[in-house]
């Protein structure tokens, strides 16, 4: 049978190819061994293992799916201390993707059932380290594949104004350019500068609505037509990180997170997109998917 270890010493992560001058091979293996520690010491539920990793001085630990937010090192500890003595022996919580280097990254991970509720939550977060601590995690993912009536009976009704983006600083000059430049041709649906940020043969992977799009012409007919909802007016950028962005909308759904990774000429060979989809109805996501459908 499968250990816990075996199962996190198999987890698939990868990270953005790094384009030449803003970092090297060390400044992604760091964060990836980082990030792999994190998650051992939770699947073993050692609280003050896991809170380790976190900054004492200066933090923020959020959950946008459902509304929480931490904003002490104390206050996330025991919210850990709560959970974590009542998880099944078998739990494991396992990054499937790295997305970043230096000190930021994002990281797509699974948590098992048991854990937070009766079934898995498969999520992606924003982190920011610094002297190799965590200083800000936010947690993106979504409540239909938790199930709308699990999700309901967790989500809170009023959501903090915001996740603390200020405490995790500045990504790198590439990773500001390609975000917040593939994120305002999204706004202004400027499909043409849009398609010019992919690699030509960049995939566009919508996670809530399963939607996978390759290449410079499928892309471009799925952008001109989809709905999706960072695209268009009143949407913004929220954070950047070495591996994506945090974006905001005016629309039913409010809060989601992009993941960018790049070659080393600066082109989105993938990017992939998660955001809460109990926010809108059924058959606005099959309306979405009727967008990938080419004439």
């Amino acid at each position: 049978m499968a250990t816990r270890r075996n199962l996190l010493q198999a987890a698939v992560v990868t990270a953005a190819l790094i384009p030449a001058g803003t970092a090297n091979a060390a400044d992604r293996s760091s964060i990836e061994a980082r990030l792999k520690a994190y998650f051992r010491d939770k699947s073993n539920r050692d609280v003050d293992a896991t809170m380790a990793h976190f900054s004492r001085s200066s933090m923020a630990y959020g959950d946008a799916a459902v509304g929480a937010l931490s904003v002490t090192w104390e206050e996330q500890r025991s919210r850990f201390a709560e959970f974590m003595p009542n998880w099944p022996a078998t739990s494991v919580s396992q990054p499937l993707r790295i997305v970043g280097y230096g000190d930021s990254a994002i990281v797509f991970f699974y948590n098992s059932p048991g854990m937070f509720g009766p079934v898995e939550i498969r999520a992606v977060a924003a982190v920011n380290y610094r002297n190799s601590k965590i200083v800000r995690w936010v947690d993106y993912w979504d409540g239909r594949h938790f199930g709308i009536e699990n999700f309901e009976a967790i989500r809170r009704p009023e959501f903090p104004p915001d996740f603390r983006e200020s405490l995790g600083g500045k990504a790198s000059p590439l990773a500001e350019r390609v975000a917040r430049g593939l994120a305002d041709a999204l706004r202004t649906r400027n499909i043409a500068a849009a398609v010019g940020f992919f690699d030509l043969h960049g995939v566009i992977e919508d996670l809530p609505s399963h939607i996978q799009v390759v290449g410079h012409r499928s892309i471009e007919a799925f952008l001109t037509t989809a709905s999706l909802p960072y695209m268009g007016a009143g949407t913004r950028v929220r954070h950047v990180v070495n591996g994506g962005y945090e974006w905001s909308a005016d629309g039913p759904v409010k809060l989601g997170i992009t993941a960018l990774e790049t070659n080393r000429d600066g082109k989105i060979t993938r990017m992939t997109s998660v955001w809460d989809g109990s926010r809108i109805s059924r058959d606005a996501l099959i309306t979405l998917a009727g967008a990938t459908v080419e004439e």
